[in-house]
């Protein structure tokens, strides 16, 4: 759906490579077994390297790509085992997944390696980083459902830097913010006890294009049922983890086939409605320069019955490790405080999942001695504020290679 030519602001193309890159295509093993992808992409004498990922997209061809190989760095994308699948996405495998890229880079040769968190990106990587700077015994053990995830025994090399765009709170946290909570029967994607409904014009929604306007009242009440939407799926998420981890310990001692069955039938837990976040057509919350509209479009009071949305479809394991607020560890906020690196926080005026107070958190949060914070204009995806600007894309990636410059240029080095 069209706006100002500009679409939802979520699709941008890439500018070109420059000419004299060179691409190669790879696939790592994990240090626990599985098979990661992904892109290399350098340019002649670049000794620093940058990494995207995305703990669910696929960052391939990501709008910051030709941004930084222009500025003499070299760029690795990377997916993790479950990119373009969610439903099975475990955050602290997906660190096992991110590991493995930065073990290849060094290997490689790579006098530096930074990581660039975009997005849900930001959080995953700041998971990484803090769980890599931990010693191997105090890192996590066990994923939020129990599920085993050996941390300690994998090699996680510390990156150099760590530059932020547009970084959201997190799956977890963003889900939070955009979970309906009018929903009375989760098997019903209709149902709605209206006195929590966001897009009643009773409760202050106003027909779009303009924005709405909810009371005080209304909010503290809304927020606080979206925390209790959020935990009663999170108690039935662990219920059938609990059951299918009990038939796992009954197999390991009886070799029953109907044990087997019990632990892989885990079920799917379907989620509907996620696209409800009351700052999306109330600009009056969190101002910013945003646009009216959501993440997925320009009429949430729409996309919020679709069949796309965050944590729709999910296992219980994956909801209580990468949807779940209130028991996932890939918090941007929660994270920051253990990473130390020199880091960059770039935010996007017109951002509709990071907002002014958001980003001030993150900064005061980071524990890096070497901190920036800067803002340009720009919407979540990199697209133009308006039509006519410069991409928020093209304006991160300068802010991101005058930081990069004065810290690891392009063609330098490490000491040593």
């Amino acid at each position: 759906m069209a706006e100002n030519g500009l679409g939802a602001g979520r699709y941008l193309a890439p500018a070109e490579l420059p000419e004299a890159t060179v691409t190669t295509a790879h696939q790592l093993a994990t240090s626990d077994g599985a098979t990661v992808h992904g892109l290399l992409r350098t340019v002649p004498g670049a000794s620093t390297v940058a990494v995207l990922m995305h703990p669910r997209q696929d960052f391939s061809h990501h709008v910051l790509v030709p941004e930084l190989l222009s500025q003499g760095y070299a760029v690795w994308t990377q997916g993790t085992r479950t990119v373009g699948n969610d439903l099975t996405l475990l955050h602290e495998q997906a660190l096992l997944d991110l590991a493995a890229g930065n073990v290849f880079l060094r290997d490689k040769g790579f006098s530096r390696v930074v990581l660039i968190g975009h997005s849900g990106g930001a959080a995953l990587a700041a998971f990484y980083l803090q769980q890599a700077a931990r010693p191997a015994a105090q890192r996590l053990r066990r994923a939020p459902s129990g599920k085993p995830v050996p941390l300690a025994e994998a090699e996680m090399p510390v990156a150099d830097g760590f530059l932020m765009m547009a970084p959201h709170p997190g799956q977890g946290a963003l889900l939070l913010r955009l979970i309906d909570p009018s929903v009375v029967d989760e098997r019903d994607p209709r149902s709605a006890a209206p006195e929590l409904d966001p897009y009643l014009p009773a409760n202050g929604f106003a027909e779009p294009p303009g924005s709405s306007a909810y009371s005080e009242e209304f909010v503290a009440a809304y927020r606080k049922a979206q925390y209790d939407r959020i935990s009663r799926i999170d108690a039935l998420a662990r219920e059938l983890a609990e059951q299918s981890a009990a038939a796992r310990h009954r197999y390991g001692e009886t070799r029953d086939a109907a044990d087997r069955r019990t632990a892989l039938a885990t079920g799917v837990l379907t989620v509907y409605r996620t696209d409800a976040d009351l700052r999306s057509v109330d600009l009056s919350l969190d101002p910013n320069d945003r646009p009216y509209g959501s993440l997925f479009g320009r009429r949430p009071d729409l996309t919020n019955y679709g069949v796309l949305g965050f944590g729709r479809l999910t296992t219980p394991d994956s909801w209580l490790s990468t949807w779940s607020a209130i028991s996932g560890n890939a918090d941007l906020a929660a994270c920051l405080p253990e990473v130390t690196v020199p880091t960059l926080l770039v935010e996007l005026t017109g951002d509709q999942a990071c907002f002014p107070a958001d980003a001030q958190r993150f900064r005061d949060r980071s524990g890096a001695a070497d901190l920036a914070h800067v803002r340009v204009p720009g919407r979540h995806f990199g697209a133009p504020l308006r039509e006519g600007m410069t991409s928020g894309a093209t304006l991160a990636g300068a802010e991101m290679g005058a930081w990069l410059r004065a810290r690891f240029p392009a063609g330098a080095l490490a000491p040593g």
